[in-house]
């Protein structure tokens, strides 16, 4: 294929995973871009239900009609304790992947300035004026480029940040016997062995006898499918649930860690979702990050003057998730006590809060000394002596 045959956009999405189908969305409800030739490449078709997301919310949201479920209280427990958690003026909602993909698609089809084409980006070149993608089946150009393909090797290659995973496998079952309070999600059940690990289990009940449980790992390494397959099959049990069926798995593995993604982004470059560093590293919860920051993406790229390399704002958020994130890499064992303390005896509304990155430093404070004190001073003094080293 010679120049003149490859087609140009204003704006190329790779990969088309949670960020990017936020940030077109929002593009379209805005009205701005219809003059602006828009592609989306993805290997995926998204035409099957393959993850969950769940956050919480205070008011209404542009994703209200796709949400499944919600729950007004929540469980955390331990091997000492269980706090059933009033989640008022929250509420923990989850929606499913097929629901949102189905959602959005819809309305990027009736856009015939947005084209979705299923080819798999094997090539990526900034030049001065544009930038070239190349597919296993053709090659485009554009003015700006928004990668959401997530590159292991930068944050591996590297010893400055810590790097763990949030990896689990879930089932979602069907009970014979009622087993779930399905008014009720658990957020982390730390009763569970830890065996040297932060593990917990996460559980959506839909009914009394249909639920979700994820075994769940904040840790480096990721186990064998059947160790995870075997915890949940033991939990089932603990809840009375000897006979049950999967209705579906799914899997994954979430990166954890506060390495600076943005840096890689470029004149004409802005990486984004996962790979631009817009998963709460601390927590693994990607939708309410991912939502906030598409939002501020297609508020940015309206200026005439945007500068791609000047969108990410680091903030004090990321420093206390790089603390978290050093006692779990050096100490993994601690996940469980750490996350009891504050939900032991912190209010759950300021949790929240403190997650979503929207308390003031007095509320940041109240937070931090709920938690257990020698490890996050531990921390401090090597990230702080780390830092000085390099």
């Amino acid at each position: 294929m010679n120049s003149s045959q490859i087609k140009h956009f204003d704006y190329i999405f790779t990969g088309t995973g949670l960020a990017s189908l936020m940030t077109i969305y929002k593009i379209i409800l805005s009205g701005k871009f219809s003059e602006k030739s828009i592609l989306l490449l993805d290997q995926d078709l998204k035409k099957t239900n393959d993850r969950t997301w769940c956050f919480w919310q205070k008011e209404d949201t542009i994703w209200d009609s796709v949400i499944s479920k919600k729950w007004d209280q929540a469980l955390f427990a331990n091997e000492n304790f269980k706090r059933h958690l009033t989640l008022k003026p929250y509420q923990y909602s989850q929606i499913n992947g097929i629901d949102f993909y189905s959602f959005v698609f819809e309305e990027l089809l009736k856009h015939s300035n947005i084209i979705f084409l299923n080819e798999k980006v094997t090539d990526i070149n900034e030049l001065k004026t544009h930038v070239f993608v190349g597919t296993e089946e053709n090659r485009y150009t554009c003015n700006y480029l928004f990668n959401s393909i997530y590159t292991k090797a930068f944050a591996k290659a590297q010893t400055k940040y810590p790097v763990l995973q949030q990896h689990f496998v879930g089932w979602f079952v069907k009970t014979e016997t009622d087993a779930f309070n399905p008014d009720e999600a658990t957020f982390m059940d730390f009763s569970i062995e830890q065996k040297g690990n932060t593990r917990f289990m996460y559980v959506l009940p839909i009914s009394k006898t249909e639920a979700l449980i994820e075994y769940t790992l904040f840790s480096e390494k990721l186990l064998q499918t059947v160790e995870y397959e075997n915890e949940i099959q033991k939990y089932l049990e603990q809840l009375g649930a000897n006979q049950f069926e999967i209705l579906e798995k799914e899997q994954g593995s979430i990166p954890m860690t506060s390495y600076p993604f943005w840096e890689k982004n470029t004149k004409r470059v802005l990486n984004i979702g996962t790979a631009g560093g817009w998963t709460k590293a601390s927590t693994g919860y990607t939708f309410k990050n991912a939502d906030k920051k598409s939002s501020q993406l297609v508020q940015f790229i309206q200026k005439e003057d945007f500068k791609m390399n000047d969108f990410h704002k680091k903030n004090r958020f990321w420093f206390y998730d790089l603390l978290l994130l050093d006692i779990l890499y050096h100490q993994n064992e601690l996940g469980s006590r750490i996350f009891s303390s504050l939900f032991k005896k912190a209010s759950p509304a300021l949790i929240f809060k403190f997650l979503d990155e929207e308390t003031n430093f007095i509320e940041d404070v109240k937070v931090i000394l709920k938690c257990p004190k020698v490890p996050f001073l531990k921390a401090l003094f090597r990230v702080i002596f780390l830092s000085n080293k390099v």
